[in-house]
């Protein structure tokens, strides 16, 4: 395969192919991400084809973002048993048709089907998740830092791509911006395929870090139900202050993320009278400081006590989102929300992975994540139809901006209620 001949051959270079996984995962994760936030364009043209409201459409991405989450718990479980490679490749089959199969839909029961309920299911297979399980499997030494690169590839896809989208959907039509990411999602599979192993033992060799001389054995055969791995891991932690901290505070960080930036910036812009160009641009610009934020979060995440990081994280978001309705939306205003904003996107991230690990254990620590980063989704899936609704019923946005800005504030305060000494939840 050539996996193994790749890995040789930077083993003669002194290249561990953990690299190589971090590569392919986040390309991966960058386009999966992109699928996740393309929608946001299409918003507008699908309103002016179809005459769909804000709320109906909202709906539709509400429950995919609610999917994306509930699957993750259930996605490490898939992972554990039937591996990286395998999980994955199928969850970007399952993207790429349900795609293609929307680009001819014309009923509202249709959009909530594809983009609602398979791409929700779709991407939720690898999510987060996958991110921290390369991490955990690849990495013995700087796993922080593995962990803030994969989780910047993830919220970074869901912005950059829309200029372009965007673009596209001006000149030529949503369905033509849509193809694209379908055209991206095929190559991911393909790279997916050529070089995504399991376990560093696959190819001969030991975590990155680990200064062992043999490969690991390989596990034994999980044969455990799925249902029963994840249910048994979510009953196990529900058990524990630090689980429901930390899944409140993702739930408030999906709330203030994607279901609401993401989701509703560009229509809010329009309502402004700033074009969809431009305000997907604005959220790309967030993109690319959320992806230098994020990597640096996860260094600062290897040093310093993860509770306090958490509690600037939120407590900086949340004066920026309350301050952003004050910008009167103008270009200065904007840009300065843009970097502000973007810079902690999704830096709490790295933080709530490594307080999850120092609770649970590295055994459960992705399964038990699969359900904190479930609590991020049902936030963002709340936010998302609660800002359409807001929209359709008071003709504004703004009180859900004001809502998820006191929400953060609350966030930042409950973090410091967890335990100073980490406590280790029995396998």
């Amino acid at each position: 395969m050539i996996s193994n001949w790749l890995s040789a051959a930077l083993a003669r270079r002194n290249i561990h192919y953990g690299w190589v996984m971090v590569g392919v995962t986040f390309l991966t994760a960058l386009v999966s991400a992109g699928a996740v936030g393309a929608p946001g364009v299409f918003i507008v043209p699908l309103q002016k084809e179809f005459g769909w409201s804000t709320a109906q459409i909202s709906s539709a991405l509400s429950i995919r973002f609610m999917l994306f989450g509930l699957m993750a718990p259930f996605a490490a479980a898939l992972m554990n048993r039937y591996g990286l490679r395998n999980v994955t490749l199928s969850a970007l089959v399952i993207v790429v048709l349900a795609l293609v199969l929307s680009l001819g839909m014309t009923e509202v029961w249709q959009l909530i089907l594809l983009w609602g309920i398979v791409v929700g299911i779709g991407t939720g297979m690898t999510a987060l998740v996958l991110g921290a399980t390369v991490a955990a499997r690849w990495f013995t030494a700087r796993r922080g830092l593995v962990v803030g690169i994969l989780t910047a590839s993830a919220a970074t896809g869901q912005l950059v791509f829309l200029p372009l989208l965007a673009s596209l959907t001006d000149r030529m039509g949503w369905r033509v911006g849509l193809g694209l990411m379908c055209a991206l999602l095929a190559v991911a599979a393909f790279a997916v395929l050529m070089v995504m192993r399991d376990r560093p033992g696959d190819v001969g060799l030991r975590p990155y870090g680990d200064k062992g001389t043999q490969p690991l054995p390989a596990p034994a055969a999980n044969h455990m139900p799925i249902m029963a791995a994840a249910l048994g891991t979510l009953r196990d932690a529900a058990k524990t202050r630090a689980f429901w901290i930390l899944f409140a505070t993702f739930f408030i960080c999906g709330a203030s993320t994607n279901g609401l930036i993401q989701v509703h910036l560009i229509p809010m812009c329009l309502d402004f009278g700033i074009p969809q160009v431009e305000a997907a641009s604005l959220l790309a610009a967030m993109g690319i400081f959320d992806f230098f934020g994020t990597i640096a979060s996860g260094w600062l995440s290897d040093r310093y006590d993860n509770r306090y990081l958490l509690f600037w994280y939120y407590g900086l978001r949340g004066l920026s989102l309350v301050s952003l309705p004050f910008t009167d939306f103008s270009f200065y205003g904007l840009s300065l929300f843009a970097m502000f904003y973007g810079l902690d996107w999704i830096a709490t991230v790295p933080p709530t992975v490594r307080l999850t690990a120092q609770r649970f254990g590295p055994e459960r620590a992705n399964l038990v994540f699969g359900w904190i980063f479930a609590g991020h989704q049902l936030g963002a899936a709340t936010a998302a139809f609660g800002a359409g609704l807001s929209r359709t019923i008071l003709a504004t946005y703004l009180p859900a901006f004001f809502v998820a800005g006191a929400l953060c504030m609350v966030a930042s305060l409950i973090v410091l209620a967890m335990a100073r000494q980490p406590k280790t939840v029995a396998a």
